[in-house]
């Protein structure tokens, strides 16, 4: 049977490994000789790879799910991913749904397509296969194409730490990593393909290698390094505890990792990190982080941080701003703490109203933009190397390895290139300057 006229399209929510995931999954479908386009047309086929970390993500996978049935009611809707793992019966209620999974077997959304097609009609009932997400251990899946100039590679899933606010580990399950054999030959097989920055992503990007024998993070990154021909290797999201002295020791001198780190801080108060069961404090974060800038004087760091976590006080949060300030982040990912099901944080006393938690938004987004105008100013003068990712109305624009933006005009596009640039000026939350070549 022939697919070539059956179109498909994935609306991906949520984190990296998810982005990794949809990626394989479109892979596949095309393996098989199906078309997959842009979500945004009418496709015959929709895959919607949900996540579910806020209640937010939970509005918009119902949502897109939706908004797919809603262009195109004879298609055929598969739903997979987080949402769907913790929260099947919801995703079953909505007509029109052919087909829902979990974590556990994302790429059999292909499977339940190719039998679909083979019946030629919707299912009257979604067909389910929610299993436990870590039953079928690390899902073997690989890609080997990428659009832009990056392409991330998930190298663990799962997650053990159970913080008091985190739904995760109830959909993502136990720690798993993907065999060092596999990374390297999927990192080495994308190098090939002209592919010059790979982002190495996970649920806990931190553990990788715990399940294994003797093998962590570091020794995979030493082993990456080696490849021929490496681009920039940068990593997902960090717990802060990873970054000791011994770690720090073992990758200074690795060539292809930027110096630039994701950490997941989540507050900057001692006392709600030890409510949110974190495995660190504020003292350990800034020491990890010094360590890694004495390593690399041109190290930038990113974080996420959460407002208005139950009993949360002005003090509290004042002490997020000022850890923030010693922290000098490049940018930071403002979430309002939002209250998830099943988790311990939703029973706490001492919620925080919407309005306050909506106002502590607006004054850490206003600090974290005028750490990033500091940073960028700090900028001007100097040549730096961007890898070009865009191109769009006369303007280049990419990344430098410690993941700061810049823009400069041009007359024809830079995509994939790494190109000396003189930073002259800063607009628009990013710097610009002139191509030196």
């Amino acid at each position: 049977m022939s697919y070539s006229e059956h179109t498909v399209g994935i609306y991906t929510l949520g984190c990296k490994v998810n982005q990794y995931e949809s990626e394989a999954i479109a892979e596949k479908f095309s393996s098989y000789g199906f078309c997959v386009q842009p979500p945004t047309r009418s496709c015959d086929i929709y895959v919607i790879n949900t996540c579910t970390v806020t209640a937010e993500s939970d509005r918009k996978a119902r949502q897109f799910i939706r908004r797919a049935i809603h262009k195109n009611p004879n298609a055929y809707i598969l739903v997979t991913g987080c949402f769907s793992q913790t929260q099947p019966e919801q995703i079953a209620e909505i007509p029109g749904v052919d087909y829902i999974c979990g974590n556990a077997n994302k790429l059999s959304v292909v499977d339940a397509a190719l039998r679909l097609c083979a019946y030629g009609h919707k299912n009257n009932l979604p067909e389910k296969e929610t299993v436990p997400p870590d039953s079928c251990g690390f899902e073997k899946m690989k890609i080997s194409h990428f659009d832009r100039t990056r392409a991330y590679v998930k190298i663990e899933d799962g997650c053990e730490s159970h913080c008091t606010y985190c739904i995760i580990p109830a959909a993502r399950g136990k720690i798993r990593s993907k065999r060092p054999s596999d990374v390297l030959t999927e990192v080495r097989n994308l190098t090939d393909s002209g592919c010059r920055e790979i982002v190495l992503t996970g649920i806990e990007t931190a553990s990788y290698g715990r399940d294994l024998d003797g093998y962590d993070l570091a020794d995979l990154l030493c082993e990456i390094d080696r490849i021929p021909n490496i681009g920039r290797i940068r990593l997902g999201s960090l717990d802060p505890s990873l970054v000791k002295q011994d770690f720090v020791d073992r990758i200074a001198r690795l060539n292809s990792l930027t110096p630039h780190f994701h950490i997941s801080m989540q507050s900057g108060s001692d006392r709600i990190l030890a409510l949110m069961k974190r495995k660190y404090n504020t003292r350990m974060a800034l020491e990890g982080m010094a360590r890694l800038r004495k390593m690399n004087p041109e190290m930038q760091f990113t974080t996420d941080i959460i407002v208005g976590f139950p009993q949360e006080s002005e003090e509290d949060f004042m002490q997020t701003l000022q850890f923030a300030k010693k922290a000098k982040f490049l940018m930071i990912h403002v979430f309002p703490y939002s209250k998830r099901q099943g988790t311990v944080a939703a029973e706490m006393s001492g919620q925080i109203p919407e309005s306050i938690k909506h106002e502590r938004v607006k004054i850490l987004t206003a600090l974290q933009s005028d750490l990033r105008e500091e940073i960028l100013h700090s900028c001007i003068g100097k040549t730096v190397e961007v890898l070009f990712e865009s191109y769009e109305n006369g303007i280049a624009s990419g990344h430098t390895s410690n993941f700061i933006e810049v823009a400069c005009p041009t007359p024809c596009s830079l995509h994939a290139k790494l190109c000396p640039v003189l930073i002259q000026g800063v607009e628009s939350g990013r710097c610009v300057g002139k191509l030196l070549i």
